[in-house]
């Protein structure tokens, strides 16, 4: 065999292992995270590397999904949360899934049918609905009015760690106590 063709079987040889540990590794995440069986075509999970940064123009709004998926022809965000046991998603938390839907839509050309959200034990499916999406962006309307006014609305929590987060903490006047 001559030089350049060993070279060529060795650079197929390694070509075709990086494929099996990326098999391999998504699987790994897929397991760990609770996700379905489905290939995972972006990861925000790590700590070295962040995943790029998906982003509306039209809406000026952005965002990194923990994953997407690739399933039934689409590519679906995925959302994991810590909360361990819960019924039912929090509304503030589908609305989160619904931004990044918003965003893998416009990033794909298509709409997206679903994302999924991930509690603990339990994924919830969430259809990325028009109303859904309208909802979304009336939501957005009101947070961006807010910024405008330099004022939060009023204040819906009783959680001082809320507060010491929150963006809009140096042009609230209700905040909570340090």
């Amino acid at each position: 065999m001559s030089h350049p063709q060993t070279l060529l079987l060795l650079g197929l040889l390694a070509t075709l292992l990086l494929a099996l540990w990326a098999w391999r590794r998504a699987g790994r995440l897929r397991g760990r995270a609770g996700l379905p069986d489905a290939p995972v075509v972006y990861s925000d999970t790590g700590r070295r590397e962040r995943g790029a940064l998906l982003r509306s123009a039209r809406h000026g709004l952005y965002g990194r999904p923990d994953y997407i998926l690739y399933r039934e022809g689409s590519q679906i965000p995925v959302e994991l949360k810590s909360a361990r046991a819960v019924s039912r998603p929090y509304h503030n938390d589908v609305l989160q899934l619904a931004a990044y839907c918003l965003l893998v839509s416009e990033a794909q050309g298509r709409r997206v049918p679903y994302g999924l959200l991930r509690y603990g034990e339990a994924t919830f499916s969430v259809p990325y609905t028009p109303e859904l999406e309208e909802g979304l962006l009336e939501t957005l309307a009101a947070m961006r009015a807010a910024v405008g006014a330099r004022s939060a609305p009023d204040r819906s929590h009783n959680v001082p760690a809320r507060c010491r987060r929150c963006g809009l903490r140096s042009r609230c006047g209700q905040g909570l106590g340090e």
